[in-house]
Protein backbone atom coordinates (compact mmCIF):
# COMPACT_ATOMS: atom_id res chain seq x y z
CA UNK A 1 0.00 0.00 0.00
CA UNK A 2 2.97 2.36 0.79
CA UNK A 3 4.12 2.15 -3.13
CA UNK A 4 0.21 3.04 -3.86
CA UNK A 5 0.72 6.46 -2.11
CA UNK A 6 4.44 7.35 -2.86
CA UNK A 7 3.04 7.33 -6.53
CA UNK A 8 0.29 8.89 -5.56
CA UNK A 9 2.55 11.56 -3.92
CA UNK A 10 4.57 11.46 -7.27
CA UNK A 11 1.89 12.59 -9.49
CA UNK A 12 0.73 15.21 -7.31
CA UNK A 13 3.77 16.83 -6.62
CA UNK A 14 4.45 16.37 -10.99
CA UNK A 15 0.85 18.09 -11.32
CA UNK A 16 1.45 21.04 -9.09
CA UNK A 17 5.14 21.23 -10.72
CA UNK A 18 3.10 21.51 -14.25
CA UNK A 19 0.70 24.02 -12.80
CA UNK A 20 3.83 26.78 -11.34
CA UNK A 21 5.26 26.08 -14.54
CA UNK A 22 2.11 27.33 -16.70
CA UNK A 23 0.19 29.53 -14.33
CA UNK A 24 1.97 32.35 -16.62
CA UNK A 25 -0.54 31.15 -19.91
CA UNK A 26 -3.73 31.78 -17.21
CA UNK A 27 -4.04 35.63 -18.14
CA UNK A 28 -2.02 35.39 -21.32
CA UNK A 29 -3.30 37.46 -24.19
CA UNK A 30 -2.92 34.74 -26.70
CA UNK A 31 -5.97 32.96 -26.27
CA UNK A 32 -4.10 29.55 -27.54
CA UNK A 33 -2.64 29.84 -24.35
CA UNK A 34 -5.06 30.73 -21.98
CA UNK A 35 -6.96 27.31 -23.55
CA UNK A 36 -3.97 25.12 -22.73
CA UNK A 37 -4.19 26.70 -18.77
CA UNK A 38 -8.04 25.64 -18.63
CA UNK A 39 -7.20 22.36 -20.25
CA UNK A 40 -4.34 21.49 -17.74
CA UNK A 41 -6.50 22.88 -14.85
CA UNK A 42 -9.63 20.50 -16.02
CA UNK A 43 -7.24 17.23 -16.67
CA UNK A 44 -5.70 18.04 -13.00
CA UNK A 45 -9.61 18.65 -11.84
CA UNK A 46 -10.57 15.47 -13.04
CA UNK A 47 -7.62 13.49 -11.85
CA UNK A 48 -7.75 15.09 -8.04
CA UNK A 49 -11.53 14.30 -8.63
CA UNK A 50 -11.10 10.22 -9.18
CA UNK A 51 -8.24 10.62 -6.13
CA UNK A 52 -10.72 12.05 -3.92
CA UNK A 53 -13.31 9.40 -5.16
CA UNK A 54 -11.33 6.51 -4.10
CA UNK A 55 -8.88 7.84 -0.94
CA UNK A 56 -10.55 11.00 0.36
CA UNK A 57 -8.20 14.11 1.16
CA UNK A 58 -4.96 13.47 0.31
CA UNK A 59 -3.45 14.30 3.48
CA UNK A 60 0.46 14.72 4.10
CA UNK A 61 -0.12 11.66 6.54
CA UNK A 62 -1.36 9.95 3.61
CA UNK A 63 0.72 11.20 0.52
CA UNK A 64 3.43 13.54 1.93
CA UNK A 65 3.37 17.43 2.65
CA UNK A 66 4.51 18.78 -0.06
CA UNK A 67 1.70 16.02 -2.20
CA UNK A 68 -0.97 17.55 -0.03
CA UNK A 69 0.25 21.21 -0.50
CA UNK A 70 -0.17 19.91 -4.53
CA UNK A 71 -3.57 18.94 -3.90
CA UNK A 72 -4.62 21.93 -2.44
CA UNK A 73 -3.25 23.86 -5.34
CA UNK A 74 -5.38 21.94 -8.15
CA UNK A 75 -8.30 22.30 -6.12
CA UNK A 76 -7.74 26.16 -5.74
CA UNK A 77 -7.28 26.56 -9.64
CA UNK A 78 -10.12 23.95 -10.20
CA UNK A 79 -12.24 27.28 -11.13
CA UNK A 80 -13.84 25.76 -13.77
CA UNK A 81 -15.55 22.53 -12.11
CA UNK A 82 -17.06 23.69 -9.33
CA UNK A 83 -18.29 20.42 -7.96
CA UNK A 84 -14.39 19.30 -7.76
CA UNK A 85 -13.63 22.43 -5.31
CA UNK A 86 -16.82 22.26 -3.63
CA UNK A 87 -16.03 18.31 -3.04
CA UNK A 88 -12.35 19.40 -2.19
CA UNK A 89 -13.78 22.06 0.38
CA UNK A 90 -16.15 19.67 2.17
CA UNK A 91 -13.53 16.74 2.40
CA UNK A 92 -10.57 19.32 3.67
CA UNK A 93 -12.66 20.68 5.87
CA UNK A 94 -12.89 17.19 7.53
CA UNK A 95 -9.18 16.70 7.43
CA UNK A 96 -8.50 20.55 9.01
CA UNK A 97 -10.90 19.21 11.80
CA UNK A 98 -9.24 16.11 11.90
CA UNK A 99 -5.96 17.95 12.26
CA UNK A 100 -4.60 16.76 9.36
CA UNK A 101 -4.68 19.71 6.86
CA UNK A 102 -3.55 23.38 7.01
CA UNK A 103 -6.52 25.76 8.26
CA UNK A 104 -4.40 28.19 6.12
CA UNK A 105 -4.81 26.52 2.97
CA UNK A 106 -8.64 25.68 3.60
CA UNK A 107 -9.56 29.87 4.30
CA UNK A 108 -7.92 29.85 0.69
CA UNK A 109 -9.94 27.28 -0.95
CA UNK A 110 -12.95 28.69 1.15
CA UNK A 111 -12.47 32.19 -0.23
CA UNK A 112 -11.69 30.88 -3.87
CA UNK A 113 -14.89 28.36 -4.05
CA UNK A 114 -16.88 31.06 -2.64
CA UNK A 115 -15.80 33.78 -5.21
CA UNK A 116 -16.51 31.33 -8.12
CA UNK A 117 -19.75 30.59 -6.44
CA UNK A 118 -20.57 34.57 -6.85
CA UNK A 119 -20.76 35.16 -3.54
CA UNK A 120 -18.66 37.41 -0.55
CA UNK A 121 -14.89 35.76 0.38
CA UNK A 122 -14.37 35.49 4.32
CA UNK A 123 -11.23 35.73 3.87
CA UNK A 124 -9.97 38.77 1.75
CA UNK A 125 -7.47 36.15 0.20
CA UNK A 126 -8.94 36.38 -3.57
CA UNK A 127 -7.60 39.37 -5.77
CA UNK A 128 -10.28 40.94 -8.18
CA UNK A 129 -8.02 43.14 -9.66
CA UNK A 130 -5.37 45.97 -9.93
CA UNK A 131 -7.04 49.77 -9.25
CA UNK A 132 -4.72 52.56 -9.26
CA UNK A 133 -1.68 50.29 -8.56
CA UNK A 134 -3.21 48.56 -5.59
CA UNK A 135 -4.71 45.13 -5.12
CA UNK A 136 -8.65 45.53 -5.13
CA UNK A 137 -10.29 42.27 -3.20
CA UNK A 138 -13.24 40.42 -4.07
CA UNK A 139 -16.15 41.82 -1.86
CA UNK A 140 -15.45 39.83 1.48
CA UNK A 141 -18.47 39.53 4.41
CA UNK A 142 -18.02 41.55 7.73
CA UNK A 143 -14.75 43.09 6.55
CA UNK A 144 -14.37 44.99 9.78
CA UNK A 145 -13.57 41.66 11.33
CA UNK A 146 -11.40 39.96 8.17
CA UNK A 147 -7.78 40.83 9.99
CA UNK A 148 -9.04 39.05 12.49
CA UNK A 149 -10.20 36.05 10.64
CA UNK A 150 -6.96 35.74 8.50
CA UNK A 151 -4.78 36.01 12.30
CA UNK A 152 -7.45 32.79 13.40
CA UNK A 153 -5.60 30.83 10.37
CA UNK A 154 -1.84 32.24 10.15
CA UNK A 155 -2.88 34.27 7.32
CA UNK A 156 -0.92 37.93 7.61
CA UNK A 157 -3.20 41.01 7.68
CA UNK A 158 -5.08 42.00 4.35
CA UNK A 159 -2.64 45.44 4.48
CA UNK A 160 0.63 43.13 4.63
CA UNK A 161 -0.89 40.38 1.95
CA UNK A 162 -1.50 43.03 -0.79
CA UNK A 163 1.98 44.49 -0.22
CA UNK A 164 3.19 41.51 -2.07
CA UNK A 165 0.85 42.19 -5.03
CA UNK A 166 1.82 45.79 -5.52
CA UNK A 167 4.16 47.29 -8.55
CA UNK A 168 7.27 48.10 -6.93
Amino acid sequence: MASEFEALAAELTAMAAADHGAVGLANSEDPVEQLAWRRLTARHADRLGEIMEVHGWPTAELVGEDAARAAWLIAQHADRQLDVQRRALGLMERAVGAGGASPRELAFLRDRTLVNEGRKQVYGTQIAGVRDGAPVPWPCEDPERMDERRAEVGIPPFAEYVARFSPA
